[in-house]
């Protein structure tokens, strides 16, 4: 496949480089977007309206089922071709990850301190202190639509899903690691987003203020596409591995010579 001739002049001089990635990263390993998660049980519920704090306050067990049903989804796909690119850059440069996703699969295939803007499926905290809970979740052999939601050994509190619903605030230490992140940035890849989801969306304009080069993979047209120096058409499972196909070479160099 050929990597466009700026893409990889930008990757060949950044030393820093950000991927921050969207859906569309983790729909190639088979993990539905978030609107596109209600089959079974839930397809009469929109997503919207089972990711809420007055959801939970209404009915724990059932929002606590959905959200059993989609961690038990991801824990049975496999990281693709794109994430294995990802963590195979970062072990010749300085490449970290911001992701919008809740999956797990940028550790699974290798990447480390991945900052996580909407929290992560695979963990989870009382709803009442907060304290991370570490102990066993268990997802039913059968989809059903309620299940008790663990107590927090601490204050007995409901056990929640680790993630961001909608009304709440985005993790502070996670945004303000990202803005920090891309702001330092040479390069910011942005992957498989729509863009459209706020305040993330705005990553890649602040990278470009602050003077990196910016370049979008997406097979579609999005909101980050006027803000790109570059816009890639491709999916995350094809461009990333040959982006880092054609780059390796240059980084073993320069990493041998350091």
């Amino acid at each position: 496949m050929r990597v466009p001739e700026a893409a990889l002049e930008a990757a060949l001089d950044a030393r820093r480089v950000v991927v921050v990635t969207g859906a569309g990263m983790s729909a190639e390993s088979g993990v539905p977007t978030f609107r596109d998660a209600q089959t079974g049980l839930w397809e009469r519920y929109a997503a919207e309206d089972l990711a809420t704090p007055e959801a939970w306050d209404r009915d724990p067990a059932f929002v606590w089922a959905w959200y059993l049903s989609r961690f038990g989804a991801v824990a049975h796909v496999e990281p693709n071709a794109g994430h294995r690119a990802v963590a195979r850059w970062a072990a010749l440069a300085d490449v970290r990850v911001v992701t919008q996703n809740v999956d797990d699969l940028h550790e699974r295939a290798g990447s480390r301190d991945v900052v996580h803007l909407h929290g992560s499926l695979a963990s989870f905290r009382c709803a009442r202190c907060e304290t991370a809970y570490a102990g066993t979740v268990d997802v039913p052999d059968t989809e059903v639509d309620r299940v008790d939601p663990p107590t927090c050994p601490r204050c007995g509190g409901r056990v929640r899903p680790g993630v961001v619903w909608f009304g709440e605030l985005l993790p502070l230490d996670a945004w303000e690691q990202a803005v920090a992140l891309v702001e330092a940035a040479d390069l910011v890849l942005v992957v498989g987003t729509s863009g459209i989801v706020h305040p993330a969306a705005g990553l890649p304009a602040v990278a470009r203020r602050a003077g990196a080069a910016v370049v979008e993979v997406n097979p579609l047209e999005t909101d980050v596409s006027d803000v790109a120096h570059v816009v890639w058409r491709e999916s995350a499972a094809m461009a990333l591995p040959a982006l880092v196909d054609s780059l390796a070479p240059a980084l073993e160099r320069r990493r041998g010579q350091a």
